[in-house]
């Protein structure tokens, strides 16, 4: 199972997939909600927002998976059938090539264990 432990590649915020920025955007809010509770009333009007950091020790402390749930893969038709297509091409050079090593195994086998073979496949045209 996954410890939920990955650095970003960049410090941008905007690379974070949406599920992390919407946790690490409720932890703040929480922790600011914290801290507004804790602090004196008379000052809070006139309090500098903080500067928020996005270095990756931030992210080294988290210790919870973040829950995802996928409701929708959205790929266009085209670009659907153009990658089966593209798979199909691709298997029949290898359906070929095993095709061949099964020929071949199996002329080996008769060659070598001719007992072994007691029936052979003919697969007649009528003409």
């Amino acid at each position: 199972m996954n410890d939920g432990k990955y650095p970003p590649l960049t410090d941008s915020v905007d690379d974070l997939p949406r599920t992390l920025r919407r946790e690490r955007e409720s932890r703040e809010r929480a922790q600011r909600e914290q801290l507004a509770a804790s602090a004196p009333a008379h000052n809070s009007a006139y309090r500098q927002p903080e500067a928020q950091s996005y270095a990756a020790t931030d992210y080294a402390e988290a210790t919870e998976a973040y829950p995802a749930v996928v409701t929708r893969f959205n790929v266009p038709f085209l670009s659907l059938m153009l990658f089966f297509i593209k798979a199909v091409l691709a298997a029949i050079p290898a359906l070929i090539l095993l095709a061949a090593i099964l020929y071949g195994s199996g002329l080996a086998l008769k060659a070598y264990f001719p007992w072994l073979v007691q029936t052979e496949i003919l697969i007649r045209i009528p003409k």
